[in-house]
This record gives structure tokens, sequence and C-alpha cells, in this order.
């Protein structure tokens, strides 16, 4: 394969949306307060903070979210435990727009 497929040292720059940030710290706070399980909240938010990162050599790599609405960019998903990270690239910039618990109804949400 060539090397401008996959160019060796390219990482897409990260940019958080207020809704992930949102979404994460609403997570965060049910699983450290309602759970009582500080921990499990700490484990859960190195490993979403873990997986975006490694994401940002390949962001486009992997399946588009499946979507039926009309989007200007296609919704790519990291699933992390029992959460989906969503996110879209525009140009060299990796979008982090929401994370959801994975059991939830994906196409109305997203």
């Amino acid at each position: 394969m060539s090397k401008d497929v996959f160019p060796e040292n390219k990482r897409y720059h990260l940019r958080y949306l207020p809704l992930f940030e949102e979404d994460l710290q609403q997570i965060v706070d049910y699983i450290s307060v309602q759970l009582e399980n500080p921990d499990a909240a700490e484990n859960l938010l190195q490993a979403v903070e873990d997986a975006i990162y490694q994401r940002t050599t390949c962001a486009e790599a992997f399946e588009p979210f499946p979507s039926n609405r009309n989007r200007q960019q296609l919704y790519y998903r990291i699933y992390v435990q029992n959460y989906i990270v969503f996110y879209v690239v525009i140009d060299d910039v990796m979008e982090i727009r929401r994370i959801l618990y994975a059991r939830r109804d994906m196409p109305a949400l997203i």
C-alpha cells in the first residue's frame, strides 16, 4: 500500500464540541455519584481519552455510521466499554461530537 494512503506521521487535530463535554460529564457524574464508583468513572474517562487519541492517526479508516439523515460530514464511531463516541472529520480536524450509552436508540439521537 502506498504511503500516500496512510501517511506515517499524520495526526488529526482534535476539537471537542460542548455537547460531547456535557455528555461525558453526565456519564462520569452518574458513575461517580449515583453508582458511588469514582474509580470506574476515572477508568472510563481514561479509556475514552486513550481511544480518541489512538484514532487521531486513522480517523477515516473505519466504516461510517449509517444514517438516514442528509449530512455534510460522515459520522464515525469509537466503541469504549458500554459507550460510543461519535465524531466527524473536517479537513485535518477530528471533531468529537457525542458520547452515548451504547444501548440507546442511536438513529434517533445521531
